[in-house]
């Protein structure tokens, strides 16, 4: 019997209204595009494959099937892996003599998850909350299902604009303030000391809570290592980490930090969302974890990374047009290009792709823009090698374009 043919379209009213001011993720729409092998990419916020641990992670899952065998493929607890959040704890005791009990710590399906974690334990429709411009457009996209409102505050090389951050609570309440403090996505810039507490000052007492998101902490290459929110404002400060830039992002592992009566909440809204993390990754990290090799493994990258950092900063300086500015970043995976003021980031990315290179244009950072001047360079996932062509065709687009006017 031949099957009917369906021409059913769903009508437009029938999807929740959350999702429809929601962003598509404007770097998957670019990956899609760079897929050719011949695209030299910048635009992917991923870390180098050639570093990830493969031998220590499969000898760590061996001994995951001889230890725990099947209890390792079973249902598990919603918090996480006990081992993993020790683990996560005696971390911050050793950088920042920080005392955060296990009991306050939640494995999430990477931080990305904390943030939707966050915003379906917070946000209602219409909240206030403060974000960083340029900001993290996972977070974007995230609190954007809430329909909350964004107050976007400029950040700068010391870090975020106080006097702005001040106008916000003219007239608003907002119930939480986001930040990417160490090595920002997109900018690669960080807060200063100074700026933290000035930040901290401003928030202490006021009724609500600071996300220090902080997936690049690990990854410093030079400079000196700053105060955690969490030092300045303990009972006001809610943490977000990753597994995903230190040991692999396949694994999905990341977590939340928060004082116990939120903790308690955020509990409730991951049940609901997932039961619990995958538990096969968590005890296969916690055996990798446990066989002592993270520390230099860190080490290592951060050595490959400071390599491709200083041949991308290298290569933009030879070969971008003057009047081109960039950030230098102490750490993390990105830098932050700024082109004059005439010229836009996304008609310059379809000169780049005619030229085999790609990189994110900036205006999925920002609220409401749809053509910024700024763009962002990931320098982690490309050998230092391909840097130098890429930066130099991107630096023959920017002449092209110039060119045109």
């Amino acid at each position: 019997m031949k099957q009917a043919s369906s021409n059913y379209t769903p009508m437009s009213n029938i999807f929740a209204d959350r999702l429809s001011d929601v962003p598509k993720s404007f770097i998957r729409e670019i990956l899609k595009v760079a897929i050719d092998k011949e695209v030299i990419s910048f635009a992917g916020g991923l870390p180098n494959r050639d570093l990830f641990p493969i031998n220590d992670l499969k000898k760590a899952a061996e001994i995951v099937f001889e230890k725990v065998g099947p209890d390792a493929l079973q249902y598990s607890n919603s918090e996480g892996l006990v081992e993993l959040r020790k683990f996560i704890s005696n971390r911050y005791k050793q950088k920042f003599d920080l005392d955060i009990p296990v009991e306050e710590i939640l494995i999430t399906s990477g931080s990305q998850q904390g943030l939707d974690l966050l915003g379906k334990t917070f946000l209602n429709e219409g909240d206030d909350i403060i974000i960083e411009e340029p900001g993290y457009l996972g977070a974007i996209q995230a609190f954007s299902v809430y329909k909350s409102r964004f107050n976007p505050v400029k950040i700068n090389e010391p870090g975020m604009d106080l006097e702005a951050l001040k106008h916000v609570f003219l007239g608003r309440n907002p119930k939480l303030i986001y930040m990417v403090p160490n090595f920002q996505n997109p900018s690669g810039m960080s807060y200063s000391d100074e700026n933290r507490k000035e930040i901290a000052s401003l928030l202490v007492s006021r009724n609500l809570f600071l996300i220090e998101d902080d997936p690049y902490g690990d990854l410093r290459y030079t400079g000196l290592q700053k105060i955690s929110f969490k030092q300045l404002l303990p009972d006001q400060t809610i943490m977000l980490g990753s597994f995903s830039k230190t040991v692999v992002p396949g694994f999905r592992l990341g977590w939340i930090v928060a004082p116990k009566h939120i903790y308690e909440k955020l509990l409730i809204a991951k049940q609901a969302s997932d039961l619990h993390t995958n538990q096969f990754a968590q005890c296969v990290l916690a055996e990798y974890l446990a066989m002592g090799g993270f520390n230099a493994h860190v080490e290592n990258i951060r050595r490959v990374y400071n390599i491709q950092r200083e041949a991308m900063i290298e290569s933009i300086k030879t070969h971008f047009p003057k009047g081109v500015h960039f950030t230098q970043p102490e750490g993390g995976m990105f830098l932050w290009v700024t082109l004059p003021h005439n010229l836009s980031s996304m008609k310059l990315f379809d000169i780049a792709i005619k030229n085999k290179v790609a990189f994110v244009p900036g205006h999925p950072f920002y609220i409401g823009k749809s053509e910024t001047n700024t763009l962002r360079l990931n320098f982690s996932s490309v050998d230092k090698e391909t840097i130098e062509i890429g930066i130099r065709r991107l630096g023959d687009a920017l002449r092209t374009m110039l060119e045109v006017g």
